[in-house]
């Protein structure tokens, strides 16, 4: 995996952007798996690792009452997080990821294997632009954390490419 983090640096490097993560599920993986490559510090700024809801609201302003009406597991709770990211770091884009690696914590409607990816990136205007995707994700807890961790940072550079330049 570390060799694909080839084009996400690269991508980043090219527009002299940094990368923030906010991770739930993944525990820090991803962060770290950045952080394992010489030469990340020109791209990678920082990461959150926000297991539990109230690390979410604290250390990246994710309301409380969103997680309450939508549960961690959601589209509008993973858009929070990247934009508090976003909002908490240096960065110019931010990426997120909140999920259910099991066994446990399925719950009517999201089986283990539902994650929720959110990217955000800031705009020049202020308002930053949000992105999100929803992964099904089969197999165990090592098996969806891996897969995440790998969906999460291959989408990084294609959405780069399809962003005009700020």
């Amino acid at each position: 995996m570390q060799a694909g983090l080839g084009p996400l640096g690269d991508a980043l490097r090219a527009r002299g952007w940094r990368l923030a993560t906010a991770e739930s599920c993944t525990g820090g993986l991803i962060a770290a798996l950045c952080t394992s490559v010489a030469g990340s510090s020109d791209w990678f700024d920082r990461g959150f690792v926000t297991y539990s809801n109230a690390a979410k609201t604290e250390q990246l302003g994710v309301p409380a009452g969103l997680i309450d009406a939508h549960g961690a597991v959601s589209q509008p709770v993973a858009e929070a997080m990247a934009l508090g990211a976003l909002a908490h770091s240096e960065a110019q884009l931010a990426l997120a990821v909140t999920g259910i690696a099991g066994p446990g914590g399925a719950v009517p409607g999201k089986p283990v294997g539902t994650v929720w990816l959110a990217w955000a990136r800031r705009l020049p205007e202020g308002t930053p632009e949000v992105h999100s995707r929803l992964l099904n994700l089969p197999g165990d807890r090592t098996a969806v954390r891996s897969a995440t961790v790998a969906a999460a940072l291959q989408a990084v550079p294609p959405l780069l490419q399809a962003l005009p330049r700020p």
